[in-house]
């Protein structure tokens, strides 16, 4: 049996090549709705297909149809919210921000489940916040556009983003305790592409939707990637501790910028550096 740390180690890369990924389709103009759809579609079929080709059941189905429902809502706005933010905003300042949903999901954990942060949970969380406040006013002055737009006008989408990966991350957590994993890949990205079919004929009727070619293909792409990388963290969850396993996945981030910075050249100050670094050491308090 595959050791969950390896599991681990391999939803960190295919994440961050599917964050990478949604760079790729911000810049190339991509509809955002289109290409979740073609990518939550992906997973949905294969889901699906390694689900009824293993002859699995169905257990626990009310749980299953409330935490796929949660999670596919969650994680289509995240999506969708992500493609929009790369637009408006350089990957150097969208990421760590988005990405600081960790400390949501720890403040979930002390309110809900009753958890006693330690010394270093409550320093991640002093520290994400400041790492919120010093890229938001980074991005208040910043002239780099990764569209048409400055920064600051990234940061509603970056912010929504932020909350519904929060929830999307609890939803996750849930399934992977109390419900069969492809049977929740395929109910959540199921619902997940309807949500995404629904938005595209919102803006093609509003002809705000452009042509369907490259948001087709490279939603294909992410969704194989997403797959593989979904699957190996509900594997990871199911058999090893949340605290590591959160804190090695949590940093998924890091290979999307810094392809970024190589594909895209995008700019990497100091005080960008210095946030990524700070993102990494609040990542890793809040899972100690």
């Amino acid at each position: 049996m595959i050791d969950w740390y390896l599991y681990a180690l391999g939803a960190l890369v295919l994440f961050g090549i599917q964050r990478f990924l949604y760079k790729v389709a911000a810049e190339e103009n991509c509809d955002s709705a289109l290409t979740t759809f073609s990518f939550m579609a992906t997973v949905t079929l294969f889901g699906a297909s390694i689900f009824l080709a293993t002859g699995r059941k169905v257990e626990n189905l009310s749980c299953l149809f409330i935490v796929s429902l949660v999670n596919s809502l969650s994680f289509f706005a995240g999506t969708t919210a992500t493609i929009e933010t790369l637009r408006r905003m350089p990957a150097t300042s969208a990421m760590p921000i988005i990405r600081l949903n960790t400390a949501f999901v720890v403040l979930f954990g002390i309110f809900y489940f009753g958890d006693n942060p330690s010394t270093f949970q409550y320093l991640g969380i002093a520290l994400s916040i400041s790492v919120i406040l010093l890229l938001v006013r980074l991005t208040q002055g910043d002239t780099q556009t990764s569209g048409h737009y400055g920064g600051r006008h990234g940061l509603p989408f970056a912010l929504s983003a932020l909350l519904a990966g929060a929830v999307a991350s609890v939803s996750s957590a849930f399934a992977a305790l109390y419900v069969d994993k492809l049977a929740f890949i395929a109910l959540s990205y199921f619902m997940g592409t309807i949500f995404s079919l629904v938005l595209y004929r919102i803006r093609r009727t509003s002809g705000r939707a452009s042509s369907p070619s490259k948001p087709l293909s490279i939603g294909v792409i992410i969704g194989l990637i997403n797959f593989g990388g979904f699957y190996s963290l509900l594997a990871a969850l199911e058999r090893g501790p949340l605290s590591i396993i959160a804190s090695v996945t949590g940093l998924y981030f890091v290979p999307a910028v810094l392809l970024s910075v190589v594909f895209y050249r995008e700019k990497m100050d100091m005080t960008r550096a210095l946030a990524l670094v700070m993102t990494v050491i609040a990542i890793g308090s809040l899972r100690l």
